[in-house]
Parts: C-alpha cells; sequence; structure tokens
C-alpha cells in the first residue's frame, strides 16, 4: 500500500512539473515591443533565458513563477548606446575610475539591460576592457572601438594621431565582432581630418558605423554629416556650442543641411551627458521633426549626479515633451538595436533572450534639468519596477516577485 502512494505521489508530482513548462510569467502588462508592432494587453512566458511565448491569455499554472504586472509596460529590456564604463586599466586614467562608472552598479535599477561603450578603449587596450569588465558583467556591455590606440587615455595619447590605425582598429573589430559593434571618434583636438578619415577607413574595413561625437569644433558640423555614411550615428547632437553650428540657428531654426543628413540616414543620438542637452536646442528641434532616433545616456561619473542621471530620465524628458509612449520605447529599444546593428536584441520576439523591463508612470510633480540647469516641469515620468536579464530577475523596485510576509 505504501508503495503504491509513493507511486501515486511521484506520478501526480510528473504531472504537477509537466503542467508548469515555464520558468517566469509576466501577466497582464502592456506590452510595448516596437520590432513586432505590439501594443496590448499581453503575457510573457520565460523558460531557460529566453521568452518562449507571448499572448493575451497564458495560464498561471503553466509557470513556476508569476508576476503581476498590471497597470505596467512590459518592454524589451532597454539599450543605452552611449555609455562609459571600462574601469580598471593602469594606462587609462579617464577609464581607470576617474571618468568610467561600473555598469552593474547602473543600468539594471533604470530598466537597462545592454549598454554600449563609447570608444573609452582603443585597439591596444580592447582585451584588457573584455577580460576585465565584459565578461564578468551581468549587463550585456558591447562597444565602439575608438580610433585612438588606448582610447580616452587622456593627452597626448588621444592626440596621437600615428597610434590612430585604421588596419589595426578594424582588425580588433573583426576578432570580437560579437561585441564590439562600429568605430567611434571624439575628443580629438587638432584640426587635421585624418583622425576622422581614419575612423571612417577603419568603420569600411569592418562594415559598421561609425559613432562620431561632436565634440570636434574644428570641423563644422555640415562637413561632419557631408563625410558620414547611411547608418553611421552622430551623438551630442542638441548641445549648445558656441565654436561650432548647433543643430539650430540663432533664430531656432533647424538647420537645412542636418535634414538633409537625416533624410541620408544618418543616425541621431541624444548623447546627453554632463554638457550634450540644451532644451533651447532639443525643444525647437523635436517641433521641427528632428527627434533623435535614440536616448544615449553618455553616462559617466560627472554625468550621473547631474542633469541627465539615468535613461529613463531621459525618456521622461521626451514624455514631458509631448513624445507618445511607443514612439519613445522604440527609440530605448528596436532603434538602439538596430542603430548598432544587433537585431537580436530589443525584441520580445518568441526565442530572443529574455531581457526585459517592467516600466511604471509616475504620476505627480516632477521638475527636468538640461546640461545647462534649466528646468521644465513634467506631471508624468518613468521608473523601473523590475528589470529580468536572460530570464533572471536583477532589480525589483517594489517587490513584484516578493513571498509577502506575514507577522
Amino acid at each position: 500500500m505504501r508503495f503504491l502512494l509513493l507511486i501515486l505521489y511521484f506520478n501526480i508530482t510528473s504531472l504537477f512539473v509537466q503542467a508548469q513548462p515555464y520558468d517566469l510569467l509576466i501577466k497582464n502588462g502592456r506590452v510595448i515591443d516596437p520590432k513586432s508592432k505590439i501594443d496590448a494587453k499581453m503575457d510573457i512566458a520565460i523558460v531557460d533565458g529566453k521568452i518562449a511565448r507571448v499572448a493575451k491569455e497564458i495560464p498561471t499554472t503553466a509557470s513556476k513563477k508569476i508576476i503581476d504586472a498590471s497597470g505596467l509596460l512590459v518592454t524589451p529590456g532597454l539599450i543605452d548606446i552611449h555609455t562609459h564604463v571600462f574601469v580598471g586599466s593602469k594606462t587609462d586614467i579617464f577609464a581607470d575610475g576617474i571618468y568610467s562608472v561600473s555598469a552593474d552598479d547602473f543600468s539594471f535599477k533604470s530598466g537597462v539591460t545592454t549598454v554600449v561603450d563609447a570608444g573609452t578603449s582603443g585597439w591596444r587596450n580592447f582585451s584588457l576592457f573584455k577580460i576585465n569588465l565584459i565578461d564578468k558583467s551581468q549587463t550585456r556591455i558591447l562597444a565602439f572601438l575608438n580610433i585612438a590606440g588606448t582610447g580616452m587615455s587622456g593627452d597626448p595619447g588621444q592626440q596621437d594621431v600615428n597610434d590612430m590605425d585604421a588596419k589595426m582598429t578594424s582588425l580588433i573589430i573583426q576578432k570580437y565582432r560579437d561585441i564590439i559593434v562600429g568605430v567611434k571618434i571624439g575628443h580629438f583636438e587638432g584640426n587635421d581630418w585624418d583622425p576622422f578619415n581614419r575612423a571612417l577607413e577603419a568603420a569600411n574595413i569592418a562594415k559598421v558605423p561609425m559613432f562620431v561625437e561632436c565634440h570636434l569644433p574644428q570641423y563644422s558640423l555640415e562637413d561632419q554629416l557631408n563625410k558620414m555614411r547611411p547608418g553611421d550615428i552622430i551623438t551630442h547632437v542638441y548641445e549648445k556650442i558656441t565654436e561650432r553650428q548647433s543643430v539650430v540657428d540663432d533664430k531656432g531654426k533647424v538647420r537645412p543641411f542636418v535634414l538633409k543628413a537625416k533624410e541620408k540616414g544618418i543616425l541621431f543620438d541624444v548623447g546627453h551627458g554632463g554638457y550634450g542637452f540644451w532644451f533651447s536646442e532639443a525643444v525647437p528641434a523635436l517641433q521641427q521633426g528632428l527627434a533623435p532616433n535614440t536616448f544615449g545616456s553618455d553616462l559617466h561619473r560627472f554625468s550621473m549626479n547631474g542633469g541627465m542621471k539615468n535613461t529613463l530620465n531621459i525618456m521622461s524628458k521626451y514624455l514631458t515633451l509631448g513624445m507618445e509612449v511607443p514612439d519613445i520605447i522604440m527609440r530605448a529599444t528596436w532603434n538602439a538595436a538596430s542603430a548598432i546593428k544587433r537585431e537580436d536584441l530589443g525584441t520580445l520576439d518568441e526565442g530572443a533572450i529574455a531581457d526585459i523591463a517592467v516600466i511604471s508612470i509616475q504620476n505627480g510633480k516632477f521638475g527636468f534639468i538640461d546640461a545647462g540647469g534649466n528646468k521644465i516641469d513634467g506631471t508624468r515620468k518613468f521608473e523601473a519596477e523590475l528589470t529580468v536579464r536572460a530570464g533572471k530577475i536583477v532589480w525589483d523596485l517594489n517587490g513584484l516577485s516578493a513571498l509577502s510576509f506575514t507577522k
């Protein structure tokens, strides 16, 4: 009799386990997946770190763990294509804790699951970046490789044109093609076009986008845009610098050559940072059709406590400026993935890696600050309630995944 009861127990247990094929089920959220053109109340099931099913109704009995996302947005994990997270090089004064930050300390609490380091390393020290940080980080870290051999190593290193080797840069990109997504040019102070041209040459050889910082007042903005190719990315688009052309003129009109570059296929990234985003540029640009393609934060030690704060704060600014929620999510997910040619990311397709952000829209009285210390008032802002990276919950602000404690 006891033997029969044991058999019955194991059979029931086996059936119960079989009835729970999913590791995690996120229910009742407003799922926004721009790639698949989904904006509806849906459930998402996850198994073995991947999205197994997206459907109107998935039974709770089918999953080991349930998250009720009622009243919340459920989106692909956010992608920040402009950060500085290379920390630990003894030769790189910026990346050695002076300029860069640790990705895991900032990403998940903002719903970000993928960051792209914007040229903090170059062909000489990328392998150190990979060994010390990329391979050990929970956050997915990708990179634009600086044309300067040691990346943002400070002067005189990043001014050394002789160390800007297009061939070596392209070889390192090809060796680490799963991680390096493009070539970065920026922080060069000379008048020579050679660094820009070498970055372009490396990008052409490796067949990757070029990421251009607008910290190059020695080159006119028009000349830079004319040299760039469709699919190349220019960042710090809404920066206000008196030494060079901004995207809008002194009458608040978007310059015709900027709109022409947009039509050509050049991509415009916010690149907020400590000095890269001004309402005086961004607001008229948005009103005249020059919306950013992506919301790169330019996260670093000096921007994180300034007007920028994090990716969600940038998204909240655009929410306050009147951009619709689906358009905002598109720029933070699928647009970003497409810009870096990683179409495996930024989506909730079945079979995709389960990188997910569960986001609330908070109502209240909020202030949003630009790089010049100017403020706009808003009544809504985004907040990351839960972040899932490769199927694992890595951030849970209010205990959506936790068990209720009874005293």
